[in-house]
C-alpha cells in the first residue's frame, strides 16, 4: 500500500506524540505532575548555555516574553534558579537545580523504557533499522530548534 507524504509526516508526528505523551504520563505517576515537554526542552537548552531569556528564547525559537512565562514557571516549580550575574547586576543567569537534573534523568530513563517497549514490538533489528533510516533521512545529529532551516534542508542524495 504506497502512503502520501501527508501520511508520512503523520506517522512520524504520531509517533513523536505517543512517545512524548507516554513519557509525560509516566513522569506524573513518578510524581513529576507538573512537568511538560517544553519544559524539558527548556531546561536542556539552560544545561547547554541558553542562560538568560534572550538565549533561551533563541534556543526554543520563541519569543523573549514566551521564553520568561517558562523560565517563570520552571523557578517557581524549583526547576531553575536566578541569579544575579556577577558582571552585570542588571542581568540574571539561569541554572538547572537538582531537582530539575532529577527530572531531566528520569525523563532520559523513561524514553529508554519507551523505546524498549518499541523494541519488543517491532524487534531490534526493526527498530535499529528505523532509527538508521530516520539519521539518514534527517541527520544524526540532534535537531535544534534554533537552527533556521533545518526543516527545509534538501532531503535528497547525501553530499
Amino acid at each position: 500500500m504506497s502512503r502520501s507524504g501527508a501520511d508520512l509526516a503523520l506517522l512520524l508526528l504520531g509517533g513523536f506524540r505517543s512517545l512524548v505523551d507516554n513519557a509525560t504520563d509516566e513522569l506524573a505517576q513518578r510524581g513529576y505532575q507538573d512537568v511538560r515537554p517544553v519544559h524539558d526542552f527548556a531546561m536542556r537548552a539552560i544545561a547547554a548555555g541558553a542562560d538568560d531569556a534572550t538565549r533561551l528564547g533563541r534556543r526554543l525559537s520563541v519569543s523573549k516574553q514566551a521564553a520568561a512565562k517558562t523560565i517563570a514557571v520552571l523557578h517557581e516549580r524549583g526547576y531553575v534558579t536566578r541569579d544575579t550575574d556577577p558582571l552585570d547586576g542588571r542581568r540574571k543567569r539561569l541554572q538547572v537545580t537538582a531537582l530539575g537534573f532529577e527530572v531531566l534523568h528520569q525523563g532520559e530513563e523513561i524514553f529508554d523504557e519507551l523505546r524498549d517497549r518499541w523494541e519488543r514490538r517491532i524487534g531490534s533489528a526493526e527498530l535499529e533499522r528505523l532509527e538508521k533510516h530516520l539519521a539518514t533521512l534527517v541527520g544524526a545529529s540532534p535537531i535544534r530548534f534554533d537552527t533556521p532551516g533545518w526543516m527545509t534542508r534538501d532531503l535528497g542524495e547525501p553530499s
